[in-house]
């Protein structure tokens, strides 16, 4: 998994439905990547519907995360982009390109 704060990923993400499993992706901009070793996770934000923002952390070791493919790099000079939580969608976007 080859990605920074700024890029724009999918994950595939595990869910367990009554006795089986389904795949779930969630598509966002990482804010940040946190910890080090098994603790290590990342923030992915996007905005739903109803221009609400949900955000998620993932943890890297998760045994319940499928894959992450990264769909955009950004260039930023931040390590920690959390200044796009005040921006709308369509301003953020033209902020990491």
């Amino acid at each position: 998994m080859d990605f920074k704060a700024g890029d724009t990923v999918k994950v595939y993400y595990k869910i367990k439905e009554g006795d089986g499993y389904r795949i779930q992706a969630f598509e966002g901009i990482v804010l940040g990547i946190k910890g080090e070793g098994d603790s290590k996770t990342f923030t992915v934000r996007r905005v739903g519907s109803d221009h609400i923002g949900v955000e998620r952390i993932f943890p890297f070791k998760s045994p319940n995360l499928e894959k992450v493919d990264v769909t955009n790099k950004a260039k930023v000079r931040r390590a920690k982009v959390y200044f796009l939580r005040n921006l709308s969608e369509k301003e953020a976007k033209r902020k990491l390109s």
